[in-house]
């Protein structure tokens, strides 16, 4: 009898399915794994009802950053389909004002054809400071960037700006959930991850050290198996 359960991941942020492409190899192992294309539409249902109907009947699921946050609205519209949840450097949070100000302001420079720009401008906050000079991890967020493209990148940013507060829906999450963060992450602290573990009953939580925002590339030995024991139990 099969017993593999399908896996859906969902990248961030002008993320692509590069981003997992370093623990895949962990992945497949425990069941078939699609990675879901979330550039399509500039708002968080619209995101997670096109994720849903493309989905099998029932998944883990994985949010990577701004994947967190459709993971949420995922569980809001169909929380019976998610077996398991994986939450890598996201947060419950919505925006700030001060947030939606700066993402007003790369959505301005996205639509003036400078996307490499703002990825340049972001990516010394998205990895590990001994990071900031690794040629290698900037041209993997760059090649993210031209693969979800300048109208993607804008979609998203909108759907962000105007996403739920998940605070309030923490304590319904009853399926097997893994909260990972960096120990270095300066986009979202890990403190919002610590938030939403101690909101989610029986969640587990691994801080991965030496690691900013993008543990996949960063640090995929400890991602791989961080994730690949919250699908074996």
């Amino acid at each position: 009898m099969d017993t593999s359960l399908p896996i859906v991941l969902v990248p961030g942020l002008a993320g692509s399915p590069r981003i997992y492409a370093p623990v895949l190899p962990a992945l497949w192992t425990f069941g078939p794994v699609t990675v879901a294309n979330h550039v399509r539409d500039d708002n968080m249902p619209a995101i997670a009802r096109r994720i849903l109907a493309e989905a099998p009947p029932r998944f883990a699921l994985a949010g990577h950053s701004m994947g967190g946050y459709i993971a949420f609205e995922i569980l809001r519209q169909a929380p019976e389909r998610v077996a398991k949840l994986g939450l890598i450097n996201t947060q419950a949070r919505p925006d700030s004002p001060e947030a939606s100000e700066r993402r007003t302001g790369q959505i301005a420079q996205a639509e003036a054809g400078q996307l490499h720009a703002v990825l340049d401008l972001l990516y010394p906050g998205f990895v590990h400071p001994a990071r900031r000079e690794d040629a290698g991890l900037q041209r993997i967020v760059h090649d993210m960037g031209d693969d979800v493209g300048a109208e993607g990148f804008i979609r998203q940013q909108r759907a962000i700006i105007a996403r739920a507060d998940s605070r309030p829906t923490l304590a319904e999450i009853g399926c097997p959930t893994l909260v990972i963060s960096g120990d270095s992450d300066n986009t979202i602290p890990n403190s919002l991850s610590r938030e939403m573990a101690d909101g989610i009953r029986g969640a587990r939580l691994v801080i991965i050290p030496e690691c900013g925002h993008l543990p996949q590339i960063e640090q995929p030995q400890a991602t791989a198996e961080a994730l690949a024991g919250w699908l074996r139990n």
